[in-house]
Parts: structure tokens; C-alpha cells; sequence
């Protein structure tokens, strides 16, 4: 690390580091991808191989955990938090989770070009807290998260808007009653432009690379992992003033069609509002247990499908036509 044949990307060398042994931890916290950049191959190609496969674990751990404890496992005590009283079955999940396989690959182009552009020294990305300083470091963090964020609105809402783009756009409404497998379940079209800022904003500006990784493969896709889990908070529910919640997007993905684009929105619900997108009509659990939508008797005649077919290859292969 730190050797010759590497841009400067703002990182202290290991000499450094022992005379400010005070800065050593926060130093080691941000040296992570300058590490794997310091020791990745030249070629994009491998970068995007690796980047790739650690997506797929973060799908694993993010989606595969929520999932096994809300779906695989249920309970009355959770299901009365669920939008949609009724689970998906088995094949839609597997659906999910191939149209995911695609979605990883794709969503792993614009952070592997990322990385790659560091690597050449061809952008303003850095490690560490540098010349910048830890204002820096949080105010970009902040202007980095509304941009995406209304990047990402603009793009879903032409998504809706655009006979072209909702031709590819479509097939993620496959799942109107979404698990958290869907959070990436696109075609790689979407998937690609939905991550380059991951490319972009480094070229505009020095951006902190560990920043920018941890904001986008933590920060947002948990939060996608929310949005598609299903279920509701008690203390974060569909009525929020400006946040968009899990309820929202299930209405998203169960009533938006071509020209119909409600709740296109991630984080703020701010610019749905601005562009009359919003639904008024709540159907969320809270109301459903209001109503008394929600009961033991309710829960007790539900079908609760068996996702034991998902770890049969059988399955996966086709094989089997029921689960």
C-alpha cells in the first residue's frame, strides 16, 4: 500500500500513520477499498468480477436474513404488520431471485468502473479523511444522498413516463407483492444507470471512496431491503410527512403501470409530492388493523406457502411445476 505505481488518492502511508497514532484507528476505517485498490488487478474486469461477487453477499445477508425471519418463519405478532395479508408463493420468489442474479451483475458495472477509474488515477476519488477534513467528508455524504436520491426519483418516474423505458422498467412489477429478494430484481438496463452516480460523482468532485461505497451498498440498499420487505414499522408508518416508507413502495409496485407513476420515490417523499405522484388512499396495516383487518381468526385460515422447494435444485431447475 501506498508503493509507487499508485495515484495519490489522499492516503497516509503507513510511516505516517505511526506519527499521529491518534488518527490511527479512523485511518484504518477508511483505508479499506484503497487497500483493495492498492492490491486489485488492472483489469476491469476482475474489479468487476469481485465487486460483483460482494454484492451477491450483501444480497445474501441483507435479503436472505429478512426474509427468513418474516417469510420462512412468520408469526401472528408479525403478520399484523404485514401490507399485503397474503405471502408470495415460492415460484414468484424464485423469480425474484433470478431476475437478482441479473440485477447484481449489472448493479456492480458503475462501482467497479468506479474503483478502476481510482486505480488509473482518473477521477477525484480519496481515502481516508485527508486534506478535506471530517466536514467535508459529512457534508458530501448529505449532498451525495440527496442527489442520488432524486436521481433515482427522476429516473423511476420516466421509468413510468417513457414508453421505452417502461418497456424495460416493466418487468420489476412483475412482483406486485414484493419480497425483500426484489430490491434489485430488474432488467440490467435499469440496474446499470440506477448506479452511476456510484461512477459519476467522483468525477465531478473528490469524493471519499469509502464514503461513497458504504452510503450505496449499505446505506441504500438496506434501505431497499425495507422498502421490499413487506411489512410496516409501528414507528415509522405509511402516514410520515416526508419519508417514504415500505407501505408506499408495496402501493408502488402494486397499482403503478405506464403513466401511472405514484410513489416513484426512495428516501424523500418530497419529490413525489412536488410531482402530484402521491397516492391518497391508505391501505396500509395500520389502518387494516383498525379496521380489524388483522385478526387471529384472519391469520389462522392464511395460506403460508412452504419455501422449502427454494433450496431444492429440482426447483430451480424447473423441474417442479408446485411447491
Amino acid at each position: 500500500f501506498g508503493s509507487s505505481h499508485l495515484p495519490d488518492l489522499g492516503v497516509n502511508t503507513p510511516r505516517k500513520v505511526k506519527a499521529q497514532p491518534v488518527l490511527f484507528w479512523q485511518t484504518r476505517a477508511a483505508m479499506v477499498l484503497c487497500e483493495l485498490m492498492s492490491s486489485a488487478p488492472s483489469s476491469f474486469l476482475a474489479t468487476w468480477a469481485t465487486i460483483s461477487f460482494l454484492t451477491l453477499l450483501s444480497v445474501v445477508f441483507f435479503s436472505g436474513s429478512v426474509f427468513w425471519v418474516y417469510y420462512v418463519r412468520p408469526s401472528y405478532e408479525k403478520w399484523q404488520y404485514k401490507i399485503n395479508p397474503k405471502f408470495p408463493t415460492p415460484q414468484d420468489v424464485r423469480l425474484e431471485i433470478k431476475q437478482t442474479l441479473k440485477g447484481i451483475v449489472a448493479a456492480a458495472f458503475a462501482p467497479s468502473l468506479s474503483l478502476y477509474l481510482s486505480q488509473q488515477g482518473r477521477s477525484q476519488a480519496y481515502c481516508g479523511v485527508g486534506e478535506h477534513g471530517w466536514g467535508y467528508l459529512a457534508g458530501s455524504f448529505l449532498v451525495t444522498w440527496i442527489v442520488a436520491d432524486f436521481f433515482e426519483f427522476a429516473y423511476h418516474y420516466l421509468g413510468h413516463s417513457v414508453t421505452a423505458m417502461w418497456q424495460v422498467h416493466k418487468h420489476h412489477h412483475r412482483f406486485y407483492n414484493p419480497s425483500p429478494f426484489s430490491v434489485i430484481a430488474d432488467e440490467p438496463p435499469d440496474q446499470v444507470i440506477r448506479a452511476l452516480p456510484m461512477a459519476i460523482f467522483p468525477l465531478i468532485a473528490p469524493v471519499n471512496m469509502d464514503m461513497l461505497f458504504l452510503q450505496f451498498g449499505v446505506f441504500f440498499y438496506a434501505y431497499g431491503v425495507y422498502l421490499h420487505w413487506g411489512y410496516e414499522l409501528e414507528s415509522l408508518d405509511a402516514h410520515h410527512p416526508w419519508i417514504n416508507t415500505s407501505y408506499q413502495h408495496y402501493a408502488h409496485h402494486a397499482l403503478s403501470i405506464m403513466n401511472k407513476p405514484y410513489h416513484t420515490g426512495f428516501y424523500i417523499k418530497l419529490w413525489d409530492q412536488i410531482a402530484g405522484s402521491t397516492l391518497e388512499k391508505c391501505s396500509c396495516s395500520k389502518c387494516a388493523r383498525a379496521k380489524g383487518e388483522r385478526s387471529l381468526e384472519a391469520w389462522q385460515k392464511l395460506e403460508k406457502p412452504d419455501y422449502s422447494p427454494l433450496l431444492s435444485p429440482s426447483f430451480w431447475l424447473g423441474g417442479e411445476k408446485r411447491a
